[in-house]
């Protein structure tokens, strides 16, 4: 009966939201932004160049981030580590570019959904201090989640009073980490919100020079930069200069919303950096 009732509520919720006027972060957008990621990544081939009209209207930065990353992880057997714990999702993890990794999760704090199940391994930990072993995975992926490293992340991620930080530079330091644990010739998954540069207290919005920077301390042998700019029409590509004033709307901060009705990022910078 509850299993039931959960089907019901997530196939109601969604139309609820649309009927509602489609407010970011209002009731029934979770559901519909799972719905709709869902389908972007099982059904459709990703390509930046062609996205299609209107993608991801009203909707958070993940919904491009997603898509971007299963279109370019291989499939096929190996180590893959979630920094940030961005995988940790069941709709996410059928993907058929996941069954034959064994996936490991690395996050600040146990978060209220667990599959180790599905032979996951979790580690509670700082990404600045990793607990694995030099060149121990395949790949890494690590999306919207180095701009809160060194931030406030008792806000929303723990109640470790040692969290709150205020240490902008502090992402260098995990990028370090993950050029360690990644084997020579592996590929790390990195994306972070673009833009004006800005400290919201628990998170920052990286600059081109920012960028720059995360990309020298992990020091790849080649770097693949995609950027996507939300419109009030919805995701399309773009570029460092076209992106470069982009800002953020913070639903935590806000008390209405804006005019493009912006649910997060207005612009996202993708990295498939290889070691």
């Amino acid at each position: 009966m509850k299993h039931h009732l959960k089907s019901v509520y997530n196939a109601v919720a969604p139309l609820v939201w649309r009927a509602r006027g489609c407010r970011p972060w209002s009731f029934g957008y979770r559901e519909y932004k799972r719905d709709y990621i869902k389908r972007a990544v099982m059904q459709m081939a990703f390509d930046p160049d062609r996205i299609p009209e209107g993608f991801g209207r009203r909707l958070d930065e993940r919904v491009v981030e997603y898509p971007w990353f299963f279109s370019r992880l291989p499939q096929g057997a190996g180590r893959l580590l979630d920094a940030g714990s961005i995988l940790n999702h069941d709709y996410l993890l059928d993907h058929r570019s996941l069954t034959e990794k064994h996936l490991f999760i690395s996050t600040l704090a146990p978060e209220p959904a667990c599959y180790w199940q599905r032979s996951i391994s979790y580690v509670f930990e700082d990404l600045r201090n990793m607990v694995y072993r030099d060149a121990s995975f395949d790949w890494i992926v690590s999306l919207s989640t180095v701009e809160h490293i060194g931030m406030d992340n008792t806000m929303l991620y723990t109640s470790d009073e040692n969290k709150r930080e205020s240490d902008r530079q502090a992402y260098t330091v995990a990028l370090a980490e993950f050029a360690r644990v990644l084997k020579p010739g592996g590929t790390l998954f990195l994306s972070v919100p673009f833009g004006q540069t800005r400290d919201h207290g628990w998170f920052q919005i990286f600059d081109a020079d920012m960028v720059d920077r995360l990309i020298d301390s992990f020091g790849p042998q080649s770097v693949t930069e995609t950027h996507f700019r939300y419109l009030p029409e919805g995701w399309v590509r773009s570029d460092r200069k076209t992106s470069r004033n982009a800002t953020y709307f913070d639903i935590h901060k806000s008390d209405g919303y804006d005019a493009d009705f912006a649910a997060g990022s207005r612009a996202v910078v993708c990295l498939e950096m290889v070691r």
